[in-house]
Parts: C-alpha cells; structure tokens; sequence
C-alpha cells in the first residue's frame, strides 16, 4: 500500500514540477496526498528540476524532472484532485488514474498560443509606450515569433531558439519600421520580444526564496537570467549585422510613451488584453483569463498612479504595486479555489523589467555606457522590489486572505 501511495503523490509532484508550480506547493501536495492514504509525510525532498522519494518499508525513487514549459492549468488540476482527495473522493487507483490523465493532456492548440502571443505583444508594446500603430506591427511579429517558437524552435536547444526568435523579432521590427508600418522601433522591439521573458522562472524563482528554499530559487532566478542574456544576444547579433551592412548604428526611439496610448485608460485597457493574451501561453485555466487579467491591470494602474502623481520613484511604486497583486492573487486563490500561482505570475509580468533590459542591451551597443549603467541599475532595482513585495506578502498568514465560512 505505501509503495502505491508514494508512486501517487510523486506523480502529482511531477506534474506539478515540470508544468511551473513553485517548490512549497509542490511539498505540500505530495504531503497531503501521503498523510491522507495514512503513510508517513516526511518522505519527499524537492529541487527544481527533482523529486526525491523514500519509504519507511525501503521503497526508493529518484527522478529527473525537467521544466517543460508552463501549464498552469494542470498545476490548478493537480491542486484540486489533491483536495479532493483529501476530501475522501478518490481512492489510491482512481486518484492515480486521474493524474495520469491530466498528465496526458494536451496543452493549448497551436493557434491559441499563437494569437495569444500577437494579442499579447500588442498590449504590452503600449504599455512600454507604443502607439496604435506600433502596437498593430507588434502583434505581426508576434504572431510570427510564438510560430517560429511552437515549429521550428521546439527542435532546437533552448538557448539557441531564445537567441534566433529574438533575432527574428528584431529584424522583423526594423523591417516593419522601415516600411512604414510603425513608428518607435524600442517600443515595438519590447513588445514584440515579451513572449520570450521567463516570467514563471522568474516568479517561482523569486517565490522559492521567500519560502526558504534558496538553492531553487537561486536556480530558477538563474535560468531566467540565462534566458534574458540569451534574448539580448539576439538583439546584439540583429544591431550588429546592420551596422555592418549600413556603416552606422539603427537609431531606436522610444523612451517617450505616445500621448494617446500612455492615458491611464488606454494603459488600463492595454494591461488587461495584454494579459489575456499572455494567460494563454502561461497555461492558464481558460475560466481565470478574466481573474488574471483582473490583478494585473489593478496592479499596474496602480503602479502608474503612484509613479505619476506621487513623489515615489519607479523602485518604491513597483514595490506598492506587487503587494496589491500578490495579496489579490492570494486573496482570488481562496475564493475561486485555485492555486496563487495562476494570478501572481500573469498578474506581476507587466511590472517584470523587459523594457529595461532591451534599453541596457541597446546602450551598451551604441557604446552609450553611462546610460546602459542608468537602466540596468534601474532594472535591478525594480527587479529588487518585486523580490521584496512578493516576498512580504507571502510571509504574511493564511488568515488574512480567506474568507469566513457562513453557518446556515
């Protein structure tokens, strides 16, 4: 009995591991599922890409557990199946039998990923500054890079596919601004460029951390950072080869936000769609697109009401805002009975420093040094603000964000 029950529970670990819940969830719900089935909890060691498994009668399981992708919709099954079984509805075969389905579910189809993407680059390429039209030419790219990510880049390594679909975009980009289709070239290259930044590593990696688990952490906030190096070298390559061909460097505007697309309205609209687009591709469960979207336009008006009609920096704006939406996520995840981690990541990637990790990327190449120097200090601290908001928020208890059952 207890070698089946241990198989169970690591399977619900593994699903969850390698689909993008964090290292505490990930314990306690192969815990839940032991104690529950009446078998020793303390059995389990997690790191980020393993699960360690030991039972008291000399069962034994090790196993290698690559992240594959983000599928937070099969993170929220395997959370409800664990309370279910808490619960009493499922024996150890049936509990079995349903997380081997889930594992084998599909994610979303091909096109959904891919407009999601277009969808998602346009919003967020007026929420970097773009205009109207600049946003028209970052949902093309974007469409065109998440095809190139979901065909041709799913055979490569993942470096090379983050390096060359970010090449891509930039060509793409320059291409498009060239021609006329679309005016501030940073800002449609920002966009554009999104569907590639880590925002669950990153999350979880910053969330690993606030629970005391600093080797994941540190390991996941690796990955992302790889990952961002990866997407730079991309625009590196593109800026280079040009300056090679032509004889002088692209001159990139964008560090104004276009008049019209910069009002709070037009910003609030933009976090929102932009969200729902991204929710696709994080795997969201298709009935919390609305929910997530919710959080993260919250989150980032409130950011920008406190940057522009306050006297706090971007730094301590970003900070208040990452509270609002880690408690909203906290607060969503007890009312709709789904995991955090489904509001938290969508909910925080507007607020994640892409835009200031392009401007860096781009200052160092056009040798302008004490400019990179401005922006990157500025991306890590914005960087170090979603660190701490998350972090507070997450030691805060369980109690403040559940809500009193009512006795009939």
């Amino acid at each position: 009995m207890e070698e089946k029950v241990l198989e169970t529970a690591s399977l619900a670990g593994h699903i969850l591991l390698e689909n993008g819940a964090e290292i505490a969830r990930v314990e306690e719900t192969m815990e839940r599922i032991a104690r529950h089935y009446g078998v020793e909890s303390q059995n389990f060691f997690v790191l980020s890409n393993g699960i360690f498994t030991t039972g008291q009668t000399g069962y034994a399981k090790v196993e290698f557990i690559p992240f594959k992708g983000s599928q937070l919709e099969r993170v929220a099954a395997v959370n409800q199946i664990s309370r279910d079984i808490e619960a009493g509805r499922y024996t150890v075969e049936q509990a079995r039998e349903r997380l081997l389905a889930i594992r084998a579910s599909k994610p979303k189809p091909a096109w959904e990923q891919i407009l999601g993407s277009a969808v998602g680059s346009a919003g967020f390429c007026m929420i970097f500054g773009g205009g109207l039209l600049d946003a028209a030419a970052a949902f093309v790219v974007g469409m065109l890079l998440w095809a190139f990510v979901v065909f041709p880049g799913a055979r490569m390594s993942k470096p090379i596919a983050n390096i060359v679909g970010s090449a891509l975009a930039t060509l793409l980009c320059i291409v498009f601004e060239r021609i006329g289709f679309g005016v501030s070239l940073g800002n449609m290259i920002v966009g554009s460029l999104i569907p590639l930044i880590p925002g669950v590593a990153f999350t979880n990696g910053i969330r690993d951390i606030a629970d005391e688990d600093y080797i994941a952490g540190a390991t996941r906030l690796l990955d992302a950072i790889m990952v961002f190096f990866c997407i730079a070298a991309g625009v590196v390559v593109t800026f280079m080869a040009a300056y090679l061909i032509e004889g002088q460097m692209i001159l990139v505007n964008g560090t104004e936000p276009d008049a019209l697309c910069g009002t709070l309205a037009m910003q609030a609209i933009a976090a929102f769609v932009g969200t729902v687009g991204f929710s696709v591709l994080f795997g969201v469960p298709r009935r919390n697109y609305l929910q997530t979207a919710l959080v993260a336009m919250i989150g980032w008006v409130a950011y920008l009401a406190l940057f522009r009609f306050t006297v706090l920096g971007p730094a301590i704006s970003t900070f208040a805002a990452t509270v609002i939406v880690a408690s909203l996520a906290r607060a969503f995840a007890s009312w709709f009975k789904t995991p955090s981690t489904v509001y938290l990541i969508p909910g925080v990637f507007p607020m994640i420093p892409g835009g200031g990790i392009f401007w860096t990327t781009f200052f160092l190449v056009s040798s302008r040094l004490h400019m990179a120097l401005q922006s990157g200090m500025l991306a890590l601290e914005v960087t170090a603000a979603i660190v701490l908001g998350i972090v507070l928020v997450s030691a805060l208890p369980k109690r403040l964000f559940y809500r009193k059952k009512t006795v009939a």
